[in-house]
């Protein structure tokens, strides 16, 4: 008011011109004309009376005009209006058009957005956010956690509480779980969601590592895995930015009612399992959201029943599988490492970076976005599952021989070929040695033909040399091509005068003292016989 007052003077004493005023008080030029004009519309002379302090002047000069009485307007019902704005589509002006629609002589529209402000205002600060119908849908863990019994040991173990909140509504879910994990995390939000009979279009989480990998203020990066499950329910996950906890009210204070009205409610009940805690859980839930709010006048399920439920999208027919995410690198061998198993890849992916999504059942490899490979989930660890197509061509041709199939090939070339090939992996300790031997035989085959391999693997048999080697040797040699000689009937033993025959050996033992040891020689100095 000390402007004004310079204002009044500089134009009623000094009688300088507008502009002049408005340069030396630092203020518009409008500004000066809209003091006049107000002081002059007050009915206030220059000087001003003394008794007039700068409340009293500021009333008179800047009072605002006055409202018609209220009882000539109908008052409408804000509660109602407060609900009927959570609907989609629905702002303040299509409310009070509605309204006036009703009651021509009600408020105009400004009015009736600062009335209505006012009393919004007065519920709760948080109450500026408006949450529209089916829009979000809030989840975090309760900082203070239940606890179960060992039925054994009287032990206290630790467990979870899982909360999720509708943004317009207020329904809660409520469940505990064993951990934090992934596992837990995600079967809760299918449980959730179960409950609700719906999914809301944005997911609202906390910065819980199994919902956020890296937090981030601009970019955060959703855990690979809890975005595929809000895909899977057409949702999209925002979660609130790190130790915002204004973003989230509506889960910050169902976090704070379940503590109070769950586990407060429960603290003298010992639980043995978690589904006999879940099942108390579930009845203190119902009970939260089916008494009346004091505000608002009714339940949060009534309140679901009339807003979130119309607008929540519905459950696809399909639950879930659970799947987890793990970047690798393709080994040289064309296999990457799974949960201690290894599962095949095309080879040209060598030394490649790819993606597995595995689940109970399979394992997917991803490349660039692109499956490339899908296997049945080995159990247990150093297993491996390999496909034919994904080896390279010589590789492949060695894998789809086996020891049954080789001596069936060779047996195609004659008895004789079949009888060698399995002679050569019968003396192999393992069978898996002698197939590259086999293999040789089978090039030989298409290089001589099968007549000369079957002749050439017959003389080998006589000769009882089971080897690639020799058969090989034998056709080079052209050997195959002679007859084999006839050994025919084992000759007598030759009689000569030089041939001292077994009975002479036997009588010289016989002379021979061999029931006693011959005495050795005695060590010299030096520990050597003399």
């Amino acid at each position: 008011m000390r402007r004004l007052r310079e204002v009044l003077r500089l134009e009623y004493d000094a009688g300088l011109p507008h502009r002049a005023i408005a340069h030396a008080c630092a203020v518009g030029l409008g500004t000066v004309t809209t003091y006049l004009q107000r002081v002059a519309a007050a009915g206030l002379s220059w000087p001003l009376p003394d008794d007039l302090d700068d409340a009293a002047l500021e009333a008179r000069v800047f009072a605002r005009p006055a409202v018609p009485p209220a009882r000539d307007r109908v008052v409408p019902d804000w509660g109602q209006q407060h609900q009927e704005l959570k609907k989609p589509g629905v702002t303040l002006s299509l409310l009070w058009l509605e309204y006036r629609a009703a009651q021509p002589s009600g408020y105009g529209y400004s009015q009736f957005c600062e009335r209505y402000r006012r009393w919004a205002r007065a519920l709760k600060p948080s109450m500026r956010q408006v949450h529209r119908a089916g829009e979000k849908l809030f989840v975090d863990f309760s900082g203070k956690r239940p606890h179960l019994v060992d039925a054994k040991t009287g032990e206290e173990i630790a467990v979870e509480l899982f909360v999720g909140v509708l943004g317009a509504s207020g329904l809660i879910d409520a469940e505990a779980t064993r951990s934090q994990e992934l596992p837990s995390w995600v079967g809760a939000h299918m449980r959730m969601l179960e409950y609700f009979q719906g999914s809301a279009a944005m997911w609202v989480p906390d910065n819980v590592k199994s919902g956020v990998t890296t937090a981030n203020r601009y970019e955060p990066e959703i855990n690979r895995t809890y975005a595929e499950l809000a895909r899977h329910y057409d949702a999209v996950v925002i979660p609130a930015r790190v130790a915002t906890a204004l973003e989230k009210p509506k889960v910050e204070v169902s976090v704070q009612i379940a503590q109070r009205w769950v586990l407060a409610a429960l603290r003298h009940r010992t639980f043995f399992t978690l589904a006999d805690l879940n099942a108390a859980i579930g009845e203190r839930v119902d009970v939260i959201n089916d008494r009346p709010m004091k505000v608002v006048g009714l339940s949060r399920r009534v309140l679901f029943e009339q807003i979130d439920r119309p607008a929540l999208k519905p459950l696809p027919s399909t639950r879930y599988e659970l799947a987890e995410w793990k970047p690798c690198r393709v080994n040289i061998d064309y296999h990457v490492d799974v949960d201690h198993n290894f599962y095949s890849v095309p080879y040209q992916l060598v030394h490649e970076r790819v993606e597995a999504r595995f689940t109970l059942a399979t394992v997917e490899v991803l490349f660039k976005g692109r499956r490339v490979s899908s296997h049945v989930r080995l159990t247990g660890r150093g297993g491996f599952s390999t496909q034919l197509v994904h080896m390279p061509r010589a590789h492949r041709a060695h894998a789809e021989w086996t020891p049954s199939r080789l001596i069936a090939w060779a047996e195609q070339s004659g008895p004789a070929t079949g009888r060698v090939v399995a002679g050569i992996l019968e003396h192999r300790p393992h069978p898996e040695q002698g197939y590259r031997a086999c293999l040789g035989l089978m090039r030989l085959g298409r290089v001589h033909g099968a007549d000369r391999l079957e002749a050439a693997c017959h003389r080998a048999e006589r000769l009882r040399s089971y080897r690639y080697r020799t058969v090989e040797q034998i056709l080079i040699n052209q050997q195959d091509r002679l007859p084999l000689e006839d050994p025919g009937p084992a000759r007598p033993a030759l009689t000569h005068e030089n041939v001292r025959g077994a009975t002479y050996y036997e009588e010289a033992y016989a002379d021979t003292p061999h029931d006693r040891e011959a005495p050795r020689p005695a060590p010299d100095g030096d520990g050597h016989g003399v």
